[in-house]
């Protein structure tokens, strides 16, 4: 062999060499940077510190792309029926009480915000007793991202420049937990994004919107396109085979229809929509196949496609956003998606038959709960009368379904689970819902009267005491307003979920008597949750006295409740329900509307 020839071979066997090394040094590239994983030299802590290039997400490679991409509907969208109530113009008077109120909601919100950038700026929460911070969903700064929407509702305009441009540095590629939850990250932060998009039209907000969807689809890079919902970046970073599980939550993989729509209507792009599509199919297939046919039950199998197997069903917690995302889709998708009218109807008049409950009262209100269904088998197939705070969405759910669908029938179902709320609001004795109960439910809801002994009777059975046993006493001890028999969970974490209900009902009805309830409802919970800082969770709104706080502030608070009170004192047309849907994380995207609508 030649001497130059034997040379050329010799430096490329060691040009070969180094490259091997250095790729078994740092086997993830692909346009990213080494990741560092638990244990590993410079490694963050106990979770995933993983380092990304600029929008290098969509780069990553797919083990199993999709072969035939669905598309959104074509066509003009349909002229939606109208939602909102034709308001009248207000008195003087009027104004002034709505706006004193208002402006009670702002400074609310502005307590907060000063509180979590003084303190957990750029974290996900602020810790309103402590006035530390918390990296709660993946420590890309929740709190200001659930926020932006917000901010621009209410005028905040300084702030919420300031809060794009810390957005714009947000590295969606770098998190100390060692998996993130699907389901949230879409809510609060493509969400989020999306919404503060489609409100002010900054197009940073839209580059970060893609930068978290690009993200989010891998966890569909599986071998039947179902997500993984508690999912592993590192694993998907590494290009490692990813499965669907086989349990999963309904509502954290029922949830992703109305961000991912979206996403695809403002760039183009069908792959986010043909995701979800094909998580509805599976819904659709599957919904009088299950133990409570025309539901579905609190667990699925995405891993078989099997939705039918689970014996709890529910409007409550993980299951909840299922089914408030068909009417909001179908409104989305401009009426041109039938199927989403069909499983909104089927699911809602299963519903009203085997969970809604008229619960005994003492001033026999003519309310409705929403409880828990349990189908173990047809003998004992039973209703547990559960009441959630959570649940108290279903009633904004209903009527806003009656309202797109036009069912006067659904609409005065969702004033009753309002109402039922609300009643449960003024019950407790700080004015204030706990997160879960168990009441009493009418053994005829069309003719209910109170029954003291009745209810007593109830309480000594449902304790397992003796006859000869104090009733009385077991009531004060567990502190039961009339009609309860349990205080299951007496916590109030900030949540949204009955004035959203409260809102709702009041753009469709009209009624100010919601206004009012709403006023009643947002000074009790700032008397009892105010801290030095902001606001803070409640232990256990059912004891009497002071309350005790718990160190706890969600994002939702200022994405969601705070943005509920401020709206349902404002005037109508701000974010009309004739054009915008809110996800469950209360961000408001733009309704599509024919080009001869009339709005």
């Amino acid at each position: 062999m030649p001497n130059i020839l034997r040379r050329w071979t010799l430096n490329l066997l060691l040009a070969l060499a180094v490259i091997w090394i250095y790729t078994c040094l740092h086997p993830y590239t692909n346009g990213y940077t080494r990741a560092t994983f638990p244990g590993a030299p410079g490694a963050p802590g106990p979770g995933l510190g993983l380092v990304q290039q600029p929008s290098k997400w969509g780069n990553v490679p797919t083990r199993h792309p999709v072969q035939n991409m669905r598309q959104l509907p074509a066509g003009q969208p349909v002229e939606l029926p109208q939602i909102q109530h034709n308001f009248e113009a207000e008195t003087a008077a009027v104004i002034m009480t709505r706006e004193t109120r208002r402006q009670a909601v702002l400074d609310a919100f502005k307590r907060c915000w000063k509180a979590y950038k003084e303190h957990a700026w750029m974290k996900d929460e602020v810790t309103p007793i402590s006035g530390g911070s918390r990296d709660t969903f993946g420590g890309w700064a929740a709190t200001l991202v659930d926020s932006l929407d917000t901010l621009w509702i209410m005028g905040l305009k300084e702030d919420f420049r300031a809060a794009v441009q810390a957005a714009e540095k947000i590295n969606f590629g770098s998190t100390a937990v060692s998996e993130i939850n699907v389901f949230e990250t879409t809510i609060r932060y493509l969400g989020g994004f999306l919404a503060a998009y489609d409100l002010s039209g900054e197009k940073a907000l839209l580059a970060k919107a893609i930068e978290v969807g690009e993200l989010l689809y891998l966890a569909f890079d599986t071998p039947n396109r179902m997500p993984i919902t508690r999912w592993k970046l590192s694993e998907a970073f590494q290009g490692k085979e990813q499965v669907a599980p086989n349990w999963i939550l309904s509502a954290e993989i029922g949830s992703l229809t109305v961000e991912f729509t979206r996403l695809s209507q403002l760039t183009g792009d069908q792959k986010y929509y043909d995701a979800v599509s094909r998580i509805v199919d599976v819904f659709a297939d599957s919904q009088n196949k299950t133990l409570l046919r025309g539901m579905w039950p609190i667990a699925v199998n995405p891993r078989d496609k099997d939705f039918t197997w689970d014996t709890t069903f529910s409007l409550g917690a993980m299951s909840d956003s299922l089914y408030e995302y068909f009417p909001k889709t179908y409104a989305l998708t401009g009426g041109r998606l039938p199927i989403f009218k069909q499983m909104f109807e089927t699911s809602m008049n299963t519903a009203a038959k085997h969970l809604l409950f008229r619960p005994l009262t003492p001033d026999n209100a003519n309310i409705l709960v929403s409880g828990i269904f349990d189908a173990k088998n047809a003998l004992r197939a039973f209703l547990k009368p559960q009441g959630q705070h959570l649940v108290c969405f279903t009633g904004g759910m209903y009527a806003l379904g009656g309202r797109i669908f036009q069912n006067d029938e659904y609409v005065k179902i969702g004033r009753k689970l309002t109402d039922g709320c609300i009643w449960t609001y003024k019950s407790m004795p700080h004015g204030i819902m706990p997160e879960v109960f168990h009441i009493v439910p009418c053994p005829d809801a069309t003719n209910c009267q109170w029954n003291e002994a009745g209810w007593k009777e109830t309480v000594r059975r449902h304790y397992g005491l003796e006859r000869t046993d104090d009733i009385d006493a077991k009531i004060k001890t567990e502190r039961l307003p009339k009609g309860f028999l349990q205080i299951d969970d007496g916590r109030y974490i900030l949540r949204p979920e009955a004035i959203e209900s409260v809102f709702i009902l009041y753009r469709i009805t009209g009624d100010k008597n919601l206004q009012d309830a709403a006023w009643d409802m947002f000074t009790a919970i700032i008397e009892n949750t105010s801290t030095h800082l902001a606001n803070a969770a409640i232990a256990d709104v059912s004891v009497p006295g002071e309350v005790a706080k718990m160190d706890s502030m969600e994002s939702f608070w200022l994405a969601e409740t705070l943005k509920y009170f401020y709206l349902i004192f404002s005037d109508p047309k701000i974010i009309s329900l004739d054009d915008y849907v809110f996800n469950t994380e209360a961000h408001p995207f733009k309704i599509p509307k024919p080009v001869s609508g009339r709005r």
